[in-house]
């Protein structure tokens, strides 16, 4: 499934598509290779990571500017080359170390082999340097897999700067704060309250053709009124237990 086919894969499913955040964070650690491949042994239909660059311009998946809350690192990720970060051990979520390492998104694609739709979370202001969006699209065109990729942001210039590469990739916008879809990209992420303030929100979305996927790592909590307002995926920490109970709700209908 490509972006393009979202709309129509998800109209023929009585459920929302499920993104796995970080993967299969609540069994391995978050953005590591073992958590993106246990969220495709789940059953996600796609794959949402964190992108930041090196110091020597590699990109790698990771959540945080800094290196301490994930790993056995210290400091600001974008002060250390990919050979430097590859000696730093992940942390489960249990806090314990692991033997995972950082990934590059190379490494995804390869373990992926181009098969999986990924969601691509900009992170570094990087990004906004048209060596590093270049240096993003040429690696996603080299393993075909641009029409698989989705860019999405907190932050606008940082998606444009991808736009401006190659404007046909899909983009998206990610909000904690503004409850009318924004003007910006087929791809909306409101932070799940905003759905609540705005009952109207994924209808009107959709009256423009666009994609729904509320900022809610634990949606199962939600899910019948995730049904009931017919978002378009979930985002979710544990993919297992979002999909249960999609299949749960709606086999009871």
């Amino acid at each position: 499934m490509d972006w393009a086919e979202f709309q129509r894969t998800r109209a023929q499913r009585s459920y929302p598509l499920l993104i796995a955040h970080r993967g299969a964070n609540h069994l391995a650690p978050e953005n590591s290779l073992a958590a993106f491949r246990i969220a495709q042994e789940q059953g996600a239909d796609v794959l949402e990571t964190d992108l930041h660059v090196t110091r020597d311009g590699e990109i790698v998946l990771f959540h945080d500017h800094t290196l301490q809350r994930m790993s056995d690192g210290t400091g600001p990720l974008f002060a250390q080359s990919l050979h430097e970060l590859k000696q730093w051990r992940l942390r489960g979520p249990d806090g314990a170390l692991t033997d995972e390492r950082i990934p590059t998104l190379i490494e995804l694609l390869a373990a992926t082999q181009g098969e999986m739709p990924l969601l691509l979370e900009l992170k570094d202001w990087r990004f906004v340097d048209p060596r590093y969006a270049e240096r993003l699209v040429q690696t996603l065109g080299d393993y075909g897999v641009l029409a698989k990729c989705a860019i999405i942001s907190f932050n606008q210039a940082l998606v444009r700067s991808i736009r401006q590469v190659y404007a046909e990739i899909p983009v998206g916008t990610i909000t904690l704060l503004n409850p009318i879809p924004a003007a910006e990209g087929q791809l909306l992420g409101p932070f799940w309250p905003l759905l609540w303030l705005n009952p109207f929100y994924v209808a009107w979305a959709h009256r423009d053709g666009r994609i729904v996927a509320p900022l809610d790592t634990t949606p199962e909590k939600r899910m019948s009124r995730y049904l009931r307002m017919g978002v378009d995926a979930v985002l979710a920490d544990d993919p297992a237990a979002a999909l249960a109970e999609m299949k749960r709700l709606t086999s009871a209908t």
